[in-house]
């Protein structure tokens, strides 16, 4: 196994110019012709936890302390999931006139449109400590530890979008689920309600839910000060070294299909 992500670090590091370039052709595509361009990438969230703290506040933040905080957590983990894991899914087919003409490993597409996503991310993770400090909230050490499910969240999101790219290839559906599905999610997720109005069995049913693991540890560090237990740094790893896993044996299953739908 070892041997085989080695083989692939090479490959990627063979056409690393390539790659570069798709990261920046991604980037760049995604704010083309708006007056703002890459303000986007700062307004967008900030809007968003706008309209989120104006609707949510009233009915579930009055008793929560650091209530805009509980709430941008939520929101960036799950929006770095969601345009990660849509743009995965959308990755090959978006590229299939460039597939179909030049041999190449098919999931530099892919890894692409990740990179992409994880610099949208890191600028709204700039402004998320920014409202760390508005509010008040001391930088601990402990912070540095975010780092870990930042890192799990990154390879979950690329198991996940090796799924749904190959799916995506031979059933164009994927699409209308997926959407309904991350909608769905979203409610699961609990990114605007605590989970503590729930029994203690229900909150431990909450850590079933990828996201919501990865939610969690964001703000025991930063709200609560705390640094997550063991069993929450397994769950961190389990599921993104099995999404990984799950989609690489997904996408290369169909691989050999890929030329026959694009």
């Amino acid at each position: 196994m070892f041997q085989k992500i080695s083989a692939q670090i090479q490959q990627v590091k063979k056409y690393q110019f390539l790659f570069s370039e798709l990261v920046k052709r991604d980037f760049k595509k995604k704010y083309k012709r708006t007056a703002l361009g890459m303000l986007w990438s700062l307004l967008s969230p900030l809007l968003q936890l706008a309209v989120m703290a104006v609707v949510f506040t009233q009915f579930f933040g009055r008793n929560t302390e650091h209530y805009i905080i509980y709430l941008f957590s939520g929101n960036l983990v799950f929006a770095f999931f969601k345009d990660s894991t849509n743009g995965g899914m959308h990755s090959l087919m978006s590229n299939a006139n460039i597939i179909k003409k030049i041999n190449l490993p098919k999931y530099l597409f892919l890894l692409s449109k990740e990179v992409s996503s994880c610099i949208n991310f890191g600028f709204t993770l700039i402004i998320y400590f920014a409202f760390v400090a508005i509010d008040g909230i001391p930088f601990t050490f402990k912070f540095l530890l975010l780092l870990y499910p930042i890192a799990c969240l990154l390879i979950f999101n690329i198991g996940v979008g090796f799924i749904l790219s190959a799916l995506f290839v031979i059933f164009k559906d994927i699409q209308y689920l997926y959407d309904i599905f991350t909608q769905l999610l979203m409610y699961l997720s609990a990114i605007f309600y605590t989970v503590d109005i729930y029994p203690e069995k229900i909150q431990k049913i909450f850590f079933l839910n990828p996201v919501y693991t990865y939610i969690s540890y964001f703000r025991q560090i930063v709200i609560d000060n705390t640094i997550p237990s063991l069993a929450i740094h397994l769950l961190c790893i389990g599921y993104a070294l099995g999404a990984l896993v799950i989609g690489a044996f997904i996408y290369k299953k169909y691989n050999y299909k890929f030329m026959y739908y694009m």
